[in-house]
């Protein structure tokens, strides 16, 4: 019987990655990496809307004051 995987070819490409690592350290330095990249990412997006005009030090303040907290109902 074929296994059928909901994997993604990049995703298969990491797991093989990670199959030949030896020691959580590795692991860890290569979780490090990653995140690394996606928040170089996020700041070049950033630095792009900055650039263009679509984000602005109004839109800092806007973000800064919003209240994103989930309100919680207490048990009476």
């Amino acid at each position: 019987m074929e296994q059928r995987t909901m994997l993604n070819e990049a995703q298969l490409s990491i797991l093989r990655l990670l199959g030949r690592m030896k020691t959580i350290e590795q692991v860890n330095e290569l979780r490090q990496i990653i995140s690394n990249y996606y928040a170089q990412k996020a700041t070049e997006e950033m630095d792009r809307l900055w650039d263009t005009g679509l984000w602005s030090e109004q839109e800092n303040e806007a973000v800064l004051k919003e209240h994103l907290r989930t309100p919680y109902k207490y048990a009476e």
